[in-house]
């Protein structure tokens, strides 16, 4: 039992403190919001369900909830657009016509206490759009992506829970070289904030010469030109785990933990030891990592793992039991002297093909598959381990031996009482599934499109395959799905759904609350008509549609805190309305962006203003607690 003020949904639930409970709060559910099905309701953030909180009295109470938007991206907040972007030198970026560049896409939250204030630390994921709809970015010569940022906001917090925007400040990360791509991220226990970068773009830019792999020169030349202003940008600077401190005059420091190895993070997720975390690894033959450090409350130095999927089930999602591939111990320092003294991947791997050394089994090479559908035939150099462990963490994974198969590997969440860690997979697809010729195949699971959550038991006394002690009672050891969160895909129906509204499509962010004992389950869904959060409560296994996106919009920001000022919030974002997905019907097309100009109008350039903003938010209810 709890005096908790409860949390709900996906944005911030703000729970009023008010006067003391009478009894302590022994269960709560939450009622369903439904899938919309009106044009006007399809086009807008709303929920429509009421969480249902009992107490060890007997009693119960009801609260509707709502949904609150702190600010959009384009909001001008302290003489700047929230999500306005910046060079090295502090100075706004700008597009060829002079237009300011602002993000559209607000990711991770973290909704911090620092000496008795509420902070809001913000994740600016990509830009597509102009907020002025300009077209400039689509010009021959310009970039397809942006150095992106982190922003840090000042709150107030009222009476009522409300909380309200007095400052929107970028986060300094000229002294770490900049931000690619931070996806999710979330709070540590220690109350600093881990974010991610997800380097789709730098991937393989450590690669020279030809590998017969897609390379794009796209993320290097905005970095250099547009963020650097000139300096060459060096890909092994990106893709690592940043943390930042934020102080109580607002102010920022930022690290990157070098040591925790680069991939393509959705976030990492401390577990309450305040040691072990694991990783989200978005893509196409992803691993699942894990990371033991050093010391409690302190990321600077630890061991890197892998896990190896030992296949049970291959009916519905899958089960297996897990063992862990050790690639090696790190401290930051150790890796970032390997990066400044310049190292490449030449360096690192000898690559060559099938053709070129026909008995390349024999010289030592191995076949690969880890960060895409393609084959490398690699050899690892003398003395090269720590670096390909810390700087191509995903090949080093595959080449001694551990699972490279997952797809689309997203949030991940912990419930502390059980001990079970939830492993978002947004689509089951591609490595997951049995394939032909491939370097190793450990996972033949059923396809499903509408992806799904994964549950892994963890516990302690574990050993890697070297037979090593793992140094953490937080170790996974069994992986499957619960019936609940396994998604359904079907023919498409009226509206262009191709995945069962009333079950979880595409699961993305993830959050738990052991207050609730729920875990909160975002969607980034190109399978739904509309993105929804849910709520699923691990002990009854009940599943329950708190809140609706705007149509197009994916829920990010997704984070539950217990109490701030006497108030409990779930934190949540979206981002890129009006991302129409490619099953909808041309009519529903039409329907929807005729009832979003309507609604929200147009700016003067004439773009709906629906598809320039994105909101960051919270749900509000239950008011009196």
């Amino acid at each position: 039992m709890t005096k908790f003020s409860l949390l709900c949904g996906t944005a911030a639930l703000a729970l009023s403190a008010g006067a003391a409970l009478a009894a302590d709060i022994v269960a709560v559910e939450f009622t369903d919001t439904p899938a919309p099905t009106d044009a006007a309701e399809m086009v807008t953030t709303h929920s429509k369900s009421s969480a249902i909180v009992r107490y060890s009295d007997g009693t119960t109470r009801e609260f509707p909830l709502s949904y609150v938007s702190i600010f959009k991206n384009i909001d001008t907040i302290g003489g700047q657009a929230a999500a306005q972007l910046y060079n090295a030198k502090g100075e706004p970026l700008v597009d060829p016509n002079g237009d300011p560049v602002i993000a559209e896409t607000p990711d991770a939250n973290s909704l911090l206490e620092i000496d008795g204030k509420p902070f809001l630390v913000t994740h600016y994921e990509y830009d597509w759009i102009l907020a002025n709809g300009a077209e400039a970015r689509r010009v021959e010569g310009w970039y397809s992506r942006m150095p992106m940022s982190m922003s840090v906001a000042t709150l107030d917090q009222g009476a009522d829970g409300a909380l309200v925007a007095k400052s929107v400040k970028p986060i300094d990360f000229s002294g770490v070289n900049g931000l690619w791509i931070p996806c999710a991220g979330g709070p540590t226990p220690w109350n600093t904030h881990l974010g991610s970068e997800e380097d789709y773009d730098l991937y393989f830019q450590a690669v020279s010469g030809e590998k017969n792999l897609k390379t794009t020169t796209e993320g290097l030349r905005a970095l250099s030109e547009m963020y650097l202003g000139g300096a060459a940008a060096n890909p092994y600077h990106y893709g690592f785990i940043p943390e930042v401190t934020v102080k109580a005059d607002g102010s920022t420091e930022v690290v990157k933990h070098y040591s925790m190895g680069r991939a393509t993070w959705e976030l990492a997720r401390v577990m309450p030891d305040s040691r072990t975390a694991y990783f989200g690894d978005d893509g196409d033959h992803v691993a699942l990592f894990m990371y033991v450090a050093d010391a409690a409350e302190d990321l600077s130095a630890g061991t890197l793992y892998a896990a190896r999927w030992n296949q049970v089930s291959g009916q519905g999602g899958g089960s297996a039991t897990l063992d862990w591939v050790k690639l090696g111990h790190a401290t930051d320092a150790e890796v970032k002297a390997i990066i400044d003294g310049g190292v490449t991947f030449d360096d690192i791997f000898e690559s060559t093909t099938a053709e070129a050394t026909p008995d390349w089994e024999a010289q030592g090479y191995k076949m690969i598959r880890a960060g895409h559908s393609g084959d490398e035939i690699l050899r690892l150099k003398d003395g090269m381990e720590q670096a390909a462990a810390f700087l191509e963490s995903r090949r080093y994974a595959a080449w001694v031996g551990a699972t490279t198969e997952f797809n689309k590997m997203e949030g991940v969440a912990a419930d502390p009482k059980k001990k079970n860690l939830y492993v978002a997979m947004s689509y089951n697809e591609k490595g997951m599934q049995a394939e032909e010729g491939a370097a190793q195949d450990h996972m033949q699971v059923e396809k499903i499109k509408a992806g799904a959550t994964y549950e892994v038991a963890m516990d302690g006394g574990r050993v890697d395959t070297n037979g090593e002690a793992i140094n953490s009672d937080w170790v996974g050891t069994a992986m499957r799905v619960p019936a609940a969160l396994l998604g359904q895909d079907i023919e498409a129906d009226a509206l262009g759904n191709i995945a069962h509204p009333d079950k979880v499509a595409n699961p993305d962010n993830l959050h738990f609350s052991p207050a609730m004992r729920t875990l909160f389950i975002g969607e980034d869904s190109g399978t739904h008509v509309n993105n929804f959060v849910w709520a699923y409560n691990v002990d009854t296994g009940k599943l329950s549609r708190i809140l609706s996106q705007a149509s197009g919009a994916e829920a990010t920001g997704l984070q539950v805190v217990d109490n701030i000022g006497g108030h409990a919030y779930v934190m949540a974002n979206n981002q890129h309305q009006g991302e129409w997905i490619s099953s909808m019907p041309e009519d529903v097309v039409a329907r929807l962006e005729a009832k979003a100009i309507e609604l929200y109008g147009t700016n003067d350039k004439g773009t709906p203003n629906y598809k320039l903003e994105a909101h960051v938010g919270y749900l509000a209810g239950l008011p009196g607690l």
